[in-house]
């Protein structure tokens, strides 16, 4: 017994000691993880998504080409093995792939080095026809299609503890050159299985007031809104056309049924009911 109890300890000793002190020999030197710092949080803050624009056998070509890059690919119909859908993963998570260029998210610029990107196969605008809200007829992302993606987010943004605010689409960090995912993306649906930002309808309504959805609002007013949720904005009272292109972004995020990009009362109270939300604080 005596024997047996010694063994024990001994055991938990050296159990004890490799779990405090761990060196890893790298060939020239020799590193030694024993002590761990407290003050340390991942390189993943973002979650952007993105459309192809092209068929998958397209997409992966290009995305495993020399000019771009992205982490995720959700084909418009994953296969099925062992009951699951299947995505491909062309980059690691702990390294930077190139999808997101030159942009800015609530102040931080070269998202790439900050985020994971998924692409979707999406043909994204299928016609030419340009009317109020830009083109009319959007390629639909199929059933299938958001089950994926929504499983594949949901994991990345519960591993890395992203923020609502922090799942963004290509149009929201890069809006004067950029217009994926379109405004049939499922945000919503992303919203309800915890994916993502949504302001809630009393809000809207409360803040909306009883005014006419579409009658104008203070253009200053909103581009200070939008800049304090995360775009980057000008907050100068000017209606130009870099500032229409940031609020048709944000349209197509929270209110698709009409991203025209002007300055309106509803525009203007959703995106106060997402401060109320979410930087109440």
């Amino acid at each position: 017994m005596k024997t047996a109890l010694a063994a024990s300890a001994l055991l938990s000793a050296l159990t004890l000691t490799a779990c405090t002190t761990v060196q890893m020999d790298r060939g020239t030197y020799i590193a030694d993880t024993s002590h761990r710092a407290k003050n340390a949080d991942s390189r993943i803050r973002f979650l952007v998504m993105h459309y192809t624009e092209i068929d998958e056998a397209g997409s992966l070509e290009v995305l495993t080409g020399d000019q771009v890059s992205v982490h995720y690919v959700v084909p418009d119909a994953p296969r099925i093995e062992r009951g699951e859908p299947v995505v491909y993963q062309l980059v690691p998570e702990d390294k930077r792939a190139w999808h997101a260029g030159l942009s800015s998210w609530q102040g931080a610029t070269e998202l790439n080095a900050s985020s994971i990107g998924i692409e979707n196969v999406n043909l994204g605008p299928i016609d030419g026809n340009i009317g109020e809200s830009g083109h009319t007829r959007w390629q639909p992302y199929p059933p299938a299609q958001v089950d994926a993606l929504i499983k594949l987010s949901r994991d990345i943004v519960t591993r890395y503890k992203i923020p609502p605010t922090r799942v963004v689409g290509h149009s929201d960090i890069a809006p004067q050159r950029k217009i994926d995912p379109g405004p049939v993306f499922p945000w919503h649906a992303l919203y309800d299985a915890g994916v993502g930002a949504w302001p809630d309808d009393a809000t809207v309504a409360a803040h909306l007031a009883g005014r006419d959805p579409k009658a104008p609002s203070d253009v200053r007013a909103l581009q200070e809104k939008l800049k304090r949720y995360g775009y980057d904005v000008a907050t100068d009272g000017v209606f130009d056309d870099k500032t229409r292109r940031v609020f048709s972004a944000f349209q197509m995020h929270f209110r698709p049924s009409d991203y025209a990009g002007n300055a309106d009362a509803q525009s203007d109270a959703i995106a106060q009911a997402l401060l109320d939300k979410y930087f109440a604080n």
